[in-house]
């Protein structure tokens, strides 16, 4: 498998080599603008890592990568004109830098964008990696309304929150490296481990977010530190201390993300304070963790050697902050 540095500089240079049209005004320049703005390039690593497993031919599964790439990017357009969001990757958003209109029209445009890239793959098993992005997308946007419903809800389990995570977050992860794996035409019963495999670490991923937008340095986190709290989502830390608190506590919980007159920085540090009472932090490591082992599991699972999956689990591993 090549080097993930030399992967993700094959992303980026395929990325600059997209062209795209100039009319009509103002479609297509923000696209470029999102998708020339950095990140981890966490789906399309994925999607080349997981061909790379199999084949050594790792351009042939480019489009591919470009087409999860460019899918994730639409959706952020999406969510951050819903969760009004004002910061992405350290500049202004789609709808600050232009408006809500640019960011719907803009956004369905590079829908369409990432279907068309699929569409240049050379696919082994077509019917299996269409059924697995259309599939993938519909839960994605099942995922979105299950995060808006909770909104208007004190009520939400653990396990609902779980759910609406893996499919809001963990199951393009989990696409993405199937999407890889089948491009290369690897054996069904590897391919569905492999996506069971991200799937867990996707979880695990979710969930170190809910942790940084509490507790993260907002220099390293790419935004705003307290966005989820602000806006009342339903996270696994609010969750969790709803669960733990006492009454008083979470009576207290409740008047704080109830109040629109408090100020930003105020409320955070309130809430974060309740948090740290309740040890909330330490629960939210603790799940973690799981999700982390029950994704080893999976990945020593696929059937080839353990040298060969190194690589794999090495990148999985660094997107936690893990060293093993």
């Amino acid at each position: 498998m090549k080097p993930t540095a030399e992967l993700l500089a094959m992303i980026e240079q395929a990325l600059r080599q997209v062209s795209y049209p100039t009319q009509p005004v103002g479609l297509y320049e923000p696209i470029a603008y999102v998708l020339d703005g950095g990140g981890k390039r966490i789906r399309p690593m994925l999607t080349l890592m997981g061909y790379s497993l199999y084949r050594d031919d790792v351009e042939r599964a480019l489009p591919a990568a470009l087409a999860l790439e460019t899918y994730h990017n639409h959706t952020l357009l999406h969510d951050d004109l819903m969760d009004h969001a004002e910061v992405r990757r350290g500049r202004p958003v789609v709808h600050k830098k232009w408006d809500e209109n640019t960011a719907i029209l803009s956004g369905d445009t590079m829908l369409i964008m990432a279907f068309r890239h699929l569409l240049a793959v050379d696919m082994p098993q077509p019917q299996a990696i269409w059924d697995l992005f259309s599939r993938s997308a519909q839960e994605i946007c099942e995922g979105q309304q299950y995060d808006v419903n909770f909104e208007s809800r004190t009520d939400v389990e653990e396990e609902e929150y779980i759910e609406m995570i893996r499919l809001k977050t963990s199951v393009l992860l989990a696409c993405s490296l199937k999407t890889g794996a089948l491009v290369a035409d690897a054996p069904a019963a590897d391919a569905d481990a492999l996506y069971r495999f991200a799937e867990r670490v996707g979880l695990a991923f979710q969930l170190q977010d809910d942790y940084l937008d509490v507790y993260g340095d907002p220099k390293v986190f790419g935004k705003k530190i307290g966005g989820d709290i602000l806006c009342g989502k339903k996270t696994f830390l609010l969750i969790r201390a709803l669960k733990k608190a006492d009454a008083d506590q979470r009576q207290r919980l409740l008047d704080l993300l109830a109040d629109h007159t408090m100020a930003d920085e105020a409320k955070i540090q309130a809430v974060r304070n309740l948090y740290d009472d309740l040890h909330i932090a330490d629960d939210c490591t603790e799940a973690i963790n799981a999700y982390y082992a029950e994704a080893r599991k999976a990945l020593d699972s696929v059937a080839l050697p353990q040298a060969q999956k190194a690589p794999l689990w090495e990148y999985a591993a660094s997107l936690l902050g893990r060293t093993k």
